[in-house]
């Protein structure tokens, strides 16, 4: 495998089994901000009522030092993630099982896990994939699993030019979204991610190489999923989403989702006559 060489996948491979546990109040306070960033209702955002899905992604983050980021404004490798040597890091994917809400007021703990390490050859070069496993409970009760996985790349390696991939299908249902630096900022904020490619103009387009700001897979998935239960007219039970290809905020993009398929539905975003950026499917068994 080219350029794989570089990459001690055996050294890599000890960080499996790696486990982290932190918690966090799940308080009224961030339930308001997540509401007013994604522009959805906030009725009852009373204590005890229920919190609303993937809100977890905005608890429990890692408080790195800024004296520690790396130049992309993620933490330094190393502690619990390998010190994979590719420089640039994405969430790749990920699937949830919902148990239970959380519900407002509750201290939420995420029990973290590595689960497998691999080196895969793709379009664009090397990549290491690191999957992390995660447990949510909330006052000790299980709400949540999940499996996230996060790749890494080369520096060298450029995004899929305009146009090299199939324009996606338009869903039965759409709903345009217009990414402004303002919402990706605000969803960063939310969410304590430094990744620079979300808001740092000059440094996603001069340094990685992307057209404009790119759009957060989590906000994706995050939007996707609550367009999925307004279209259905309840919570979800399951959820998974992959990434495909890069959004930007150079234009407006879609929310896509089929006709249900019994208690599942297919989902994705795409930017007008752009290739599929995120899939999704909403699972309600």
């Amino acid at each position: 495998m080219s350029g794989s060489a570089e990459i001690d996948i055996d050294h890599l491979k000890q960080w499996i089994g790696h486990e982290e546990t932190s918690s966090e109040q799940l308080t009224q306070a961030l339930v308001q901000r997540f509401l007013a960033t994604l522009d959805m209702p906030a009725d009852e955002v009373a204590l005890n009522s229920p919190a609303p899905q993937l809100i977890h992604w905005c608890l429990a983050q890692k408080a790195a030092a800024t004296s520690e980021l790396g130049e992309d404004g993620h933490p330094r490798k190393g502690g619990f993630l390998p010190p994979v040597p590719l420089p640039r890091r994405m969430w790749a994917g990920g699937e949830l099982t919902f148990h239970a809400d959380p519900r407002i007021g509750e201290v939420v703990t995420k029990h973290s896990r590595i689960s497998d390490v691999t080196v895969k050859e793709g379009r664009t070069g090397v990549l290491c994939f690191v999957r992390v496993d995660h447990e949510i409970s909330a006052d000790g009760r299980p709400v949540l699993s999940e499996t996230q996985d996060i790749v890494y790349r080369d520096a060298t390696s450029t995004p899929s030019p305009e146009g090299a991939a199939a324009p996606a299908l338009e869903g039965a249902h759409r709903q345009e979204i217009m990414p402004t630096p303002a919402l990706l900022f605000r969803y960063s904020a939310l969410t304590f991610n430094g990744h620079r490619i979300h808001y740092d103009n000059p440094y996603a387009r001069d340094v990685e190489g992307y057209p404009g700001l790119v759009v957060h897979g989590p906000l994706q998935a995050t939007l996707l999923l609550n367009f999925a239960a307004r279209l259905r007219g309840r919570a979800l039970k399951g959820f998974s989403f992959r990434g495909a290809s890069p959004v930007f905020d150079t234009a407006p993009f879609h929310l896509n989702a089929e006709e249900p398929a019994g208690d599942v539905m297919k989902l994705w975003t795409a930017r007008a006559n752009g290739p599929p950026g995120m899939m999704a499917e909403a699972r309600w068994t």
